[in-house]
């Protein structure tokens, strides 16, 4: 299955919903498509990882590569809906400590304007919870 990336604006930050697997194979266009932001001077990038049911390593370390250049760039790439599986792999690789993290559209976008009440999504409560529930 090919990764589809699907982009939309709101209040001047650009949302890429990616819709897929965030592969070895899959993982260039999205490379691409945050480069071409950059360029365009678009450095406010949210990615929703809804759609997302997988990521590899290879796949997570290019968001991570993505992630550095919006931030040379002077910008900041969020994530937002994670499922279950991926919040774990954020977990596991101790990454919830380099993105942001957003339950919804809203506290991301909101995110990007000092000022603005936001609330983040507390991926060490969601692994506590989930823990405590299989115990």
């Amino acid at each position: 299955m090919s990764l589809e990336i699907i982009e939309r604006e709101r209040e001047g930050v650009t949302i890429l919903g990616l819709k897929g697997r965030v592969t070895v194979g899959e993982v260039t266009p999205v490379r691409e498509k945050i480069a071409a932001l950059l360029a365009a001077g678009r450095p406010r990038i949210v990615l929703d990882l809804a759609d997302v049911d997988y990521i590899d390593s290879t796949g997570l370390g290019n968001l991570v590569i993505s992630f550095t250049q919006v931030k040379k760039a002077g910008g900041g790439l969020k994530l937002m809906n994670l499922n279950k599986r991926n919040v774990e792999l954020l977990a596991l690789t101790r990454l919830h400590t380099v993105f942001e993290v957003f339950g919804d559209e809203v506290n991301a976008v909101n995110s990007f304007f000092p000022g603005r009440e936001i609330q983040r999504f507390d991926i060490l409560s969601f692994v506590q919870q989930r823990d405590e529930a299989e115990s």
